[in-house]
């Protein structure tokens, strides 16, 4: 069965975006960078809320990304191999090749995907992640620690539940970024 991974970026404080909803804090390091690609090389099939989906389409849409350097380019790759779910009610069109569009989460139909999916399935957008998360449908969370207090902004982490993690793997980099990968107990 693939596993349902939750990885996200946040700052020391656990905030994924600051007050005023962006995430430019984020350190761009190319060991940090080459990891993440190795990670996204690894899944299948990514479910996306739409407005993070609309974020990672450049990845596909925008040519001159990929152009930058041979890394932009991996993460292009990688990012474009697999396959997108997004869950919106008002996306009526998606700019990126297999990917489709669904209007409601529903948790049967991801175990499902789960048990037939040869790779395993990666969730991201908080909303998104928090719903997968209460269903009881993440087997693994990863999790960027950024070496930055934002103060506030944009939890990222569900809020409102409750859940013990089992450190699987832990991984520091040269720029003060630590890398996080637990899984939920009782899983």
């Amino acid at each position: 069965m693939a596993k349902l991974i939750y990885m996200n970026n946040v700052s020391l404080d656990g905030y994924m975006e600051d007050e005023r909803g962006t995430f430019a804090w984020f350190p761009i390091d190319d060991e940090v960078f080459a990891f993440h690609t190795g990670r996204v090389r690894s899944v299948g099939t990514f479910l996306y809320g739409r407005r993070l989906y609309e974020a990672m389409a450049v990845w596909e849409t925008d040519p001159a990304l990929a152009g930058k350097s041979d890394l932009m380019a991996d993460f292009a790759s990688a990012w474009q191999e697999a396959s997108k779910i997004v869950y919106s009610t008002t996306l009526t069109d998606v700019s990126t090749a297999d990917t489709r569009v669904e209007r409601r989460f529903d948790p049967s139909a991801i175990h499902a995907l789960k048990a037939t999916a040869s790779s395993d399935l990666m969730v991201g957008g908080a909303n998104l992640a928090a719903q997968a998360f209460k269903a009881g449908l993440i087997d693994e969370c990863e999790l960027f620690i950024l070496p930055i207090v934002v103060g506030g902004g944009k939890p990222g982490l569900p809020t409102g539940m409750r859940a013990e993690l089992e450190l699987l793997e832990e991984r520091r980099f040269g720029n003060g970024v630590v890398h996080l990968r637990y899984r939920p107990l009782g899983r």
